[in-house]
């Protein structure tokens, strides 16, 4: 199948270079209403074939597949336009600017039999996916909470707040390693110079006796990429800055012994050995590249689908109105 690319930004030209490596790819066409960054896309990569535009690209009945990376403002009007063509949608996070909108879509491809899969891509690292296994295979125990820390200096966005820019990646890993979905979020932040914030606090309820925490900066003097899972029987620090132990699992735990007739609640805590398991290192974008094409030839659900992203889409957007309203309580509704 031949895929086209529209957008070659940031993000546009790794996904031309991932979908140039794919086996069952046998042609990329690059879009975007920039020249020069076609012309940078070509002397890049000369296997790459030119859009005139979105409308060329659309008509062609080579392409099953369009990957979209552009401005989340974009996203619901050139992903809709993708879908009404008949073709399968890879877009970039977030989905889209409202969760009505992300439904929108959601539906019509389920009605059409199109596939979406958006680019939640550290759902598709290898140190991800291991802390997956180790919950499934109940290694962990009960899971007690969640938390993530996510900041750095710089890099401000013109056009959104920090939690827009930086919470869709831990949002998402707390979405895939964690079954019980959200019922409650609220958070806090400051702007500090123009009208987004630029750091900010996200506590987030689930339905059992479970927490998840997010911490995200613009304005940190270290850049910090770290995520502590706790559970009953072991824990685990997930530290994406890790130049060689990226997962730790820590034999740490807690026992509690109700005694019923003393009314009280008896604490134990454990401590035991910490080591450190061996992964998959491929990059998670061709893995992503992959469960994409295999989306489209099997017939197969992608992991970062629609429906996922849209419960991503649904913390993220209580989280922003729970900051716009000084960290009042939004509850989320399916």
């Amino acid at each position: 199948m031949k895929i086209g690319v529209v957008g070659l930004g940031y993000w546009g030209p790794n996904l031309v270079r991932n979908f140039l490596s794919e086996p069952m790819v046998d042609g990329v066409i690059a879009c975007d209403n920039q020249p020069k960054k076609i012309e940078r896309i070509l002397k890049r990569f000369p296997g790459v074939e030119p859009a005139e535009s979105l409308v060329t690209l659309l008509a062609r009945p080579d392409v099953q597949g369009i990957a979209i990376a552009t401005p989340v403002s974009t996203h619901y009007e050139l992903g809709m336009k993708v879908l009404q063509s008949g073709k399968h949608l890879l877009m970039e996070k977030p989905m889209c600017a409202t969760v009505k909108e992300a439904i929108a879509l959601t539906e019509f491809a389920e009605q059409n039999s199109l596939k979406i899969l958006i680019d939640h891509t550290f759902v598709y690292n290898g140190a991800v996916r291991k802390i997956k296994e180790l919950i499934t295979n109940k290694i962990l125990g009960e899971i007690l909470y969640f938390d993530s820390v996510r900041i750095n200096l710089g890099l401000f966005q013109h056009d959104t707040n920090v939690i827009w820019d930086l919470a869709p990646h831990d949002v998402s890993i707390m979405r895939y390693l964690i079954d019980d979905k959200p019922t409650a979020v609220s958070a806090v932040g400051v702007n500090h110079f123009n009208e987004f914030a630029d750091m900010a606090y996200i506590a987030v309820q689930h339905h059992k006796q479970l927490m998840s925490h997010f911490h995200v900066n613009w304005i940190s003097p270290v850049k910090i990429r770290r995520i502590l899972i706790g559970g009953c029987t072991q824990m685990v620090v997930y530290d994406d800055m890790s130049t060689d132990e990226k997962v730790r699992i820590y034999d740490k735990g807690v026992n509690v012994t109700s005694e019923e007739s003393l009314y009280k609640t008896l604490i134990q805590y454990r401590i035991g050995d910490m080591h450190a398991p061996k992964f998959e290192e491929t990059e998670a974008l061709s893995i992503m590249v992959t469960d994409f094409i295999n989306s489209i030839l099997d017939k197969v659900t992608p992991i970062t689908n629609a429906k996922f992203a849209v419960d991503v889409m649904r913390v993220l957007e209580a989280a922003d109105n729970s900051l716009k309203s000084g960290g009042k309580t939004i509850h989320i509704e399916d």
